[in-house]
């Protein structure tokens, strides 16, 4: 199994404050001849009578030495992991989770604002010393 990111702890303790049941840590991703783990699935309950949101997320700390290696290589991910829930699990979203002073320093770049948008990236924005989710950016 892979190393929780540094921001692990803060972004599982976010997602159970805002409401959300923490579903797997980590969240085994299976097709065919790949095997890979996301961080975390969770499901926010909506009501007894209907099914509730599920999603996976993926976290990144964004601490490298380059904020665009770090970004190439998330994205990427992102699209591989997306691929397979969609196959393998089509009824949970995909979610990049990341700290806001990220987003608020490199995320709201134009450049990067524009791949975001163009490759359907979903953030999720927390704050980690609060352990709060600051947005959601779908």
């Amino acid at each position: 199994m892979p190393a929780k990111d540094l921001y692990h702890d803060a972004v599982k303790a976010a997602l159970i404050k805002d409401g959300w049941l923490i579903l797997a840590d980590p969240y085994r991703i299976q097709y065919k001849d790949i095997d890979l783990y996301a961080d975390l699935a969770a499901e926010r309950p909506i009501a007894a009578e209907r099914e509730g949101q599920k999603i996976v997320v993926e976290i990144k700390s964004f601490v490298g030495r380059s904020p665009m290696a770090d970004f190439h290589n998330a994205v990427g991910q992102y699209a591989v992991y997306r691929s397979l829930i969609q196959e393998t699990e089509p009824a949970y979203q995909l979610y990049l989770a990341l700290d806001d002073i990220t987003y608020e320093s490199f995320f709201t770049r134009e450049g990067l604002t524009f791949i975001v948008r163009t490759t359907q990236l979903f953030l999720l924005v927390v704050n980690i010393d609060q352990q709060e989710i600051v947005r959601w950016i779908n």
